[in-house]
């Protein structure tokens, strides 16, 4: 009788709760242009880009991509990368090439590339266990 108790109770943790699911970062990215944006984006012939996340996260990776180039070889160089150097703040929404307190770039004193217009990038992010990915296309800035 107990050895059955566990095995249904086993079943219902694996088929009904989200503990052995991954957990997904859901992102979201938007191409607008504010006079602030306009003085600090890395990428002069393109539109700054905007990223969401659902909920906020304290991401400990990100790293931007062309995705084409990623789809050939998994080890192409990013355009931005930062790593979490210490206790990073919750983020609901970033710009590419931002300053995020508590990360630093992965290779000392680098920055983020300038992104080319109608390219397609491929965003990733990582917040300890949680991982999300998001396609997105600079837009051109005329």
């Amino acid at each position: 009788m107990v050895c059955t108790l566990v095995v249904l109770g086993g079943v219902y943790v694996f088929y009904f709760t989200d503990w052995f699911k991954p957990k997904i970062i859901h992102i979201t990215s938007a191409s607008r242009m504010t006079s602030r944006q306009a003085r600090n984006n890395p990428s002069p012939d393109t539109v700054p880009v905007t990223f969401g996340l659902t909920p906020p996260y304290r991401l400990t990776e990100i790293t931007v991509v062309p995705l084409v180039a990623w789809e050939t070889n998994k080890l192409v160089l990013p355009l931005w990368h930062l790593i979490a150097e210490t206790n990073t703040a919750q983020l609901k929404s970033f710009e590419y090439g931002q300053r995020i307190r508590g990360m630093k770039p992965a290779v000392a004193g680098s920055r983020a590339e300038p992104l080319q217009p109608d390219v397609t990038y491929r965003l990733f992010v990582t917040a300890g266990s949680a991982k999300g990915q998001h396609d997105f296309v600079a837009k051109p800035l005329n």
